[in-house]
Order: C-alpha cells, then structure tokens, then sequence
C-alpha cells in the first residue's frame, strides 16, 4: 500500500476519513460514508466508480444517426409522428402575436398562388396549407392530428414510410385543388389528407378481404358533416378523398418489386397533374 493512501478496508471512508463505515464499494472494494454511496444493481458504488461508469456507458451510446436508424427499422411510424409534431408546433407558433399572422399567411393556400402572371406564383402551398389549422380553434388541429395518430399508425407500417408520406401529401394536395375547382378562397388544415387516409384504408381493407363498414360510415358522416357545418370545407374533403382513393389503387397496381420505378413514376405524374391542372383552370376561375 502506498504511504499517506487509507487501507481501502480501513473501516473509514476513503473521502471521508473521520467517518467510520464497514460499507465497501462493490466495483474497487473501499470503504464508503452514506453521503458517498450510490445504490448499484447489487450493493454500492463509490463517487469516482460512479463517474468512471457513466463515462463508460456515454463512450458505448451509439451515435445519433445509428440511433435514428434503429428507430426507422423498428417498424415505429416515424413519419406519422414527425408529421403530428411539426403540424403541432407550426399552430403554436400560430397563436404567437406578431408572428401568427405571418406564420398562417405564409403556409396557407390561397387559388391566386396558382396564378402565374401574378408575380408571386406559389404552388407549394397546396401542400403547406396541410400544416397549419385555425389559430381560433384548438379542436381543429386536435381533430386532424388525432385522425393521422390513429390511421397513421395502421397506414405507415402497411404502406412504408414514403408511401404512406406521398399518400398524405398528395391527399392534401387534392383537397387544395378540389377547394379551387368547387368554391376558391383561402383553405387551412389537413381535413382532405386524413380523407385521403381513410379512402386508401378502405380500399386497401376490401383488397384484404376485411370489414370495412364501420369505416364507410365515418367516411359517409364525416363528409356530410361538411355540408351543414360553415367552418368545414366539404371540398377539401371530396378531393382529398378522390385523390387518396386514386393513390391506393396506384399502389395496389405497382405494388410488385418489378414495377417499383412504374410505382414512383405514377405518384410524380399525380402530383404534377393536380398542380397543373390547378395552374391551367385557376385563370379562368379566379
């Protein structure tokens, strides 16, 4: 033992040598005081094992990208989850003064953005308007957030994530243009991709052999709610609606590895037809 160290057995702790103590550290065997004792799996540890062990089990966290990764192939749909939390956060920052209005101005749809000889030709915001609800209304954003949580998790495992991911958005494209086509004015909110949702989940149930009334009636009500309700466009709903039974049976058609580039190619060329036809009739109706 080296002159001036405490016997790591002494009966007095090795940090505090005025405190006797006959408890050892499970890890180094020397005596420790309660105050330098911290409850390990059997017995304790000292501070300095303490550290030791946290510093070992930070060096054998796998880094953030192989975390990442772990979670994208654990069948967790990612995508649904980051669609929720970025729609969450975007109304927040919604009801912020002196931003709120310029956050919902930004994102919302509006036909003149597809008018090109207007100077500020914006077709993305038919896909922007998904994200962001009524500031003056907590159970719109609640609603459609609630609808992508439970048919999110049923659709994302089933489709994959990019699927699943051109499905929302192409839904909610369609509900911007069917907006366009059957009233004008602006549109917020995610209404016509969850209707999308449920059109590709029907489809895909009858495909499967399942029950799928229970799920024809929501559709059916959730829809005529549409016509007697001011504040809901019924619209966005029909072609968000129209649209995701259209992505269903793309995919059910391409759903072979083989015809996996025929797959992406469709769903490209949906998205480009809506947004042109959406260019080409917004000058005759705008």
């Amino acid at each position: 033992m080296t002159a001036g160290m405490p016997d790591p057995a002494s009966g007095y702790c090795y940090r505090h040598p005025d405190r006797p103590s006959y408890v050892l550290c499970q890890r180094c065997g020397r005596t420790i005081c309660p105050e330098c004792q911290t409850p390990a799996a059997v017995g304790v540890i000292c501070p300095d094992d303490m550290r030791a062990q946290r510093q070992e089990a930070r060096q054998q966290r796998p880094p953030l990208s192989r975390r990442v990764s772990r979670l994208a192939a654990s069948g967790t749909p990612v995508v649904t989850y980051t669609i929720i939390a970025v729609t969450v956060v975007v109304w927040l920052l919604q009801l912020l003064p002196g931003v709120g209005d310029t956050v919902t101005g930004s994102l919302a749809f509006n036909p003149v953005f597809l008018l090109p000889a207007n100077g500020f030709y914006e077709p993305w915001r038919a896909v922007t308007a998904l994200f962001v609800h009524s500031p003056n209304s907590v159970l719109h954003v609640l609603f459609n957030m609630f609808s992508l949580y439970i048919f999110g998790r049923i659709l994302e495992p089933m489709l994959g994530r990019w699927r699943f991911l051109a499905l929302y958005l192409l839904s909610g494209v369609g509900g911007s243009i069917a907006v366009l086509l059957l009233a004008g004015g602006s549109v917020v909110g995610a209404s016509g991709a969850i209707f999308g949702l449920m059109g590709a989940l029907f489809v895909f149930g009858r495909q499967l052999g399942g029950n799928v009334r229970s799920l024809l009636i929501i559709i059916v009500l959730n829809l005529a709610s549409g016509f007697f309700l001011p504040a809901i466009s019924w619209q966005a709903h029909v072609g968000g609606l129209a649209v995701g039974l259209l992505v269903a049976a793309i995919v059910l058609q391409t759903r072979a590895e083989r015809q996996r580039g025929r797959q992406i190619g469709s769903l490209v060329a949906l998205g480009i037809v809506l947004i042109g036809l959406g260019t080409a009739v917004a000058p005759i109706l705008v």
